[in-house]
């Protein structure tokens, strides 16, 4: 009897624990490989969204900056003006409150009003440290001109007391005719008022008018209806000095036939437009610094965060010697014309506004700006009045 075998199998062969530990290790070396070069791009990405940022911000800024800077002197008398003294300097960037956003708050060169105010290492609010910041100082600005956006033309005023104007329209018909329309006037706005007389010179008209008086000052009220503006006494920026106080507005008023007939009085509201970073109060979170604009007595507002060094230079021009003086960080110091300025160089320095660990990026960014609303000196001329 034949016996039948069953088949047999034959058994496979598996793989070795080296071949597996081999294969695991390739595995995991390319699984890092992808992960590294994944937070690579990631971190790429992160850089670059934080830098683009940063510059967009710091970008906005310098516009604003430069918007202002370019109309500095705008409708001011050439060389500036005299403010009143007999009560102490008139104030620069404080508020009606009596908060002064920068250290040294007062006009320079014994209360003289220009177009542009330097602010050398005064650019911080109460003096504040910005740690991040390079140890480079902070710098604040002011820059001065009438607004013309909305125009005072179309109103007369006339002075029934050395602390009141009546305010009449001229032409209902015009726009504006309301001196409290959005965009009008508002208490803590500074008034610029010109008086001058036809005089006997000999321009392209034939004669020329001659400027008799100039005066600011600080609206502190304004009642219902806008018929009248207020001009009290002890006003919180110190520009409504007393009857007395020569070259005050009272003073003004109360000399006769200074606002008489004959006489042509231009007016126009002031921009006092002062730019400082100010270090918000710590609140339970991490408080970054920000740059402020601030506009004659009114509150600051910020308008770029994360500005960590605001600087400024000047070139001025050197009526001694007759040439420009170049980048002056603190033309006061220096003893040359605040009206002479004719650039303004500024240097904004910007923060990440989101961070990472040791991510954060920071980065600088310049402009000039011409100041050509500033007086002019004429350096081929030998004349006393070759300035104008």
């Amino acid at each position: 009897m034949k016996t039948m075998k069953m088949p047999i199998a034959n058994s496979q062969r598996g793989f070795s624990l080296l071949e597996l530990m081999v294969a695991s290790s390739i595995g995991l070396i390319v699984i890092l490989a992808m992960t590294s070069l994944f937070r690579t791009g990631m971190n790429a990405t992160f850089t670059v969204t934080q830098r683009a940022e940063t510059q967009q911000n710091m970008r906005a800024a310098i516009e604003l900056m430069t918007k202002d800077l370019s109309m500095a002197g705008a409708g001011l008398p050439s060389g500036g003006l005299q403010l009143a003294t007999a009560n102490g300097n008139s104030k620069v960037a404080c508020n009606q409150t009596g908060t002064c956003y920068v250290p040294a708050d007062t006009y320079p060169n014994g209360n003289y009003m220009t177009g542009i105010l330097p602010g050398f290492a005064n650019g911080v609010e109460n003096g504040a440290v910005i740690t991040s910041a390079p140890a480079a100082v902070n710098d604040s600005v002011t820059s001065i001109y009438c607004d013309y956006n909305f125009p005072l033309s179309n109103f007369s005023f006339t002075f029934p007391n050395t602390t009141t104007a009546n305010v009449a329209v001229v032409n209902p018909a015009v726009t504006p005719n309301n001196i409290l329309a959005p965009g009008g006037l508002n208490v803590g706005d500074l008034m610029l008022f010109l008086v001058s007389t036809p005089g006997n010179g000999k321009g392209n008209q034939g004669t020329s008018a001659v400027q008799t008086a100039a005066a600011v000052a600080e609206i502190t009220g304004l009642p219902a209806g806008g018929a009248s503006i207020g001009f009290a006494a002890a006003d919180p920026l110190n520009f409504n000095q007393p009857s007395t106080a020569a070259n005050s507005l009272a003073n003004a008023i109360n000399t006769p036939g200074t606002f008489g007939a004959g006489n042509t009085v231009t007016v126009c509201r002031l921009y006092a437009v002062t730019y400082f970073l100010e270090v918000p109060p710590a609140g339970g979170t991490v408080q970054k610094p920000r740059l402020m604009r601030q506009v004659n007595g009114g509150n600051a507002v910020p308008v770029a965060d994360n500005i960590i060094n605001l600087q400024f230079s000047y070139d001025v021009i050197n009526s001694q010697l007759g040439n420009m003086s170049a980048n002056q960080s603190n033309p006061v110091a220096a003893g040359l014309s605040l009206a002479l300025i004719q650039k303004v160089n500024l240097w904004v320095m910007g923060q990440g506004l989101l961070s990472e660990g040791n991510k954060n990026q920071s980065m600088y960014l310049a402009s000039s700006v011409s100041a050509r609303n500033m007086s002019f000196c004429n350096s081929y001329s030998d004349s006393a009045t070759a300035c104008q």
